[in-house]
């Protein structure tokens, strides 16, 4: 499967992507690298479900570019807060670190700190016409400070159900096989490998 864009200016999220994909044979292009990406219109994710927004950006840099295009869209959801912030994580502060501030500041003092990840996966083939969706959850908690340089957006605050350490101490191996990115992309390879998209 040659040539599929991922449609994302998040290089983290490119390079985790191409990592996870690899075992279905999948070559994926990191959209900005490509010649016309300066034509991708600004996507707005104003979807109310993560698949929403993975398509809405799929079907923009799949028309920009004339390619089969990958998005991905993912949030984290707490407990407490009303499993939020949801589809807004990464819009509730301009960078990671103040996201993670942002969080620690909503969960101080609070003993219920549940959460979990959540990712969706939409791949569209313009030239067939097919889409192809798929789901992953990570289960966890919010621990009360950050720790570990691994990982990117929530990483550092998120502990996995059956680990002690955040995702950004476990490191790239145990994400690999854990994180809902990771979850949605075995879905995609055997979506791709079980012959769902051959003519």
């Amino acid at each position: 499967m040659p040539g599929i864009v991922f449609a994302s200016w998040n290089r983290n999220k490119y390079l985790e992507m191409s990592s996870l994909l690899a075992p279905a044979g999948v070559e994926l292009l990191f959209g900005p690298d490509l010649s016309g990406a300066g034509e991708v219109p600004e996507v707005d994710e104003d979807r109310d479900t993560y698949a929403g927004n993975a398509v809405t950006k799929a079907l923009a840099w799949s028309s920009a570019l004339g390619r089969p295009a990958l998005a991905d869209d993912s949030g984290l959801e707490v407990s407490f807060l009303n499993w939020g912030p949801g589809v807004m994580s990464a819009r509730v502060a301009p960078d990671d670190a103040a996201r993670v501030q942002w969080l620690l500041g909503k969960m101080e003092g609070i003993s219920e700190r549940r959460a979990r990840f959540v990712a969706a996966l939409a791949l569209f083939f313009p030239e067939r016409g097919i889409w192809l969706l798929a789901e992953g959850f990570c289960y966890g908690s919010i621990s009360v400070e950050p720790s570990g340089g691994h990982g990117f957006g929530y990483d550092p605050l998120f502990v996995p159900n059956g680990y002690n350490e955040t995702l950004a101490v476990l490191g790239p191996t145990v994400k690999s096989r854990i994180s809902h990115r990771s979850v949605a992309a075995r879905a995609l390879c055997r979506m791709l490998t079980g012959g769902c998209v051959v003519e």
